[in-house]
């Protein structure tokens, strides 16, 4: 079955306007899928480490749960081609959080969309289907 995901840019380095990407991807689809979809979604290069934490919309910052809490990197990325979707939904009142890039810290929230549906025959999933506001820019030119 298909999520419909509601994914907003909520702070990184040259964060300066609304991004919110509506993304469709398959329920057996793992944290690492999830990942490349939301960089392809925002025009982000996959160049960076990341990492999966859930916590209470009012405290994002705070009271995190990470998905993987493995030390080293290659376990975490085991962990993220491990967990799937269908797994982590659903969260009751917590928030999936991903953040890229633990320099610049780019940080998006995830919402599961009420409900799922079947794939459309013909479609590849993932996929982007409703876009606000422009692409961050991941690396700005410095003044």
């Amino acid at each position: 079955m298909i999520l419909t995901l509601t994914v907003e840019c909520m702070s990184g380095r040259s964060l300066e306007d609304q991004c919110i990407r509506v993304i469709e991807i398959d329920e057996n689809a793992c944290l690492y899928d999830l990942s490349q979809a939301i960089l392809n979604s925002v025009g982000f290069e996959q160049d960076h480490l990341f990492d999966f934490y859930t916590a209470n919309s009012a405290s994002p910052w705070v009271q995190k749960r990470w998905l993987s809490e493995k030390e080293e990197w290659e376990e975490r990325e085991d962990d993220f081609f491990q967990i799937t979707l269908r797994s982590i939904y659903p969260l009751d009142r917590k928030i999936l959080y991903y953040i890229f890039d633990l320099g610049d810290n780019w940080t998006f929230e995830i919402r599961k969309g009420r409900g799922i549906k079947k794939p459309e025959i013909d479609i590849s999933y993932p996929r982007v289907v409703q876009a606000v506001g422009p692409n961050p820019e991941q690396y700005p030119e410095d003044e």
